[in-house]
């Protein structure tokens, strides 16, 4: 992988809908060298999929989101993966991170309602062999997702300032 292929990965996680010759342009490739060098990318699951940044909030949705952090027993010889192979496979789950801290394991989970998140945690997730210990938080609101700012300003309205 060199500088080309970084910029690439840089410009697509930005704008995934970006055409070959638009990139191609940003990165001072032909859109043929761009077709080839993401295909490529695709093929060794550095480019695991084209997503979609939603603002759930204007969309209506009405769903609940939270952080779920837990304390984990490491299994010995396989350490957290096997845990996390059986966490990732619920639906519910939209994330899940091995952090430094206090924690072990960062989640983020989905539902339609409060209810059905704190459901989810405490006979799913609570229960499971070397779990320890959950905290949960919920997401009031979303500033910012996946680098794409949700708190637009209205137009002419100044910046404070102050000495």
């Amino acid at each position: 992988m060199d500088q080309k292929d970084l910029l690439l990965l840089r410009l697509l996680e930005e704008n995934s809908r970006l055409s070959p010759e638009e990139l191609g342009v940003m990165a001072e490739l032909s859109p043929d060298e761009v077709t080839r060098r993401v295909a490529a990318l695709e093929e060794e699951k550095i480019i695991r999929s084209y997503t979609t940044v939603i603002d759930w909030d204007r969309a209506a949705n009405g769903g609940v989101a939270a952080i779920i952090e837990l304390k984990v027993n490491p299994e010995r010889d396989y350490g957290y993966d096997r845990i996390a192979e059986r966490i990732a496979k619920y639906r519910e789950v939209r994330s899940l991170r091995l952090i430094t801290g206090v924690y072990d394991f960062q989640l983020t989970v989905t539902g339609k309602t409060m209810h059905e998140v704190a459901r989810f945690v405490s006979e799913y997730i609570a229960p499971m062999d070397r779990i320890r210990e959950t905290a949960t938080h919920i997401i009031m609101k979303t500033y910012k997702e996946n680098g794409q700012a949700f708190c637009e300003k209205e137009a002419g309205e100044r910046i404070p300032y102050s000495l």
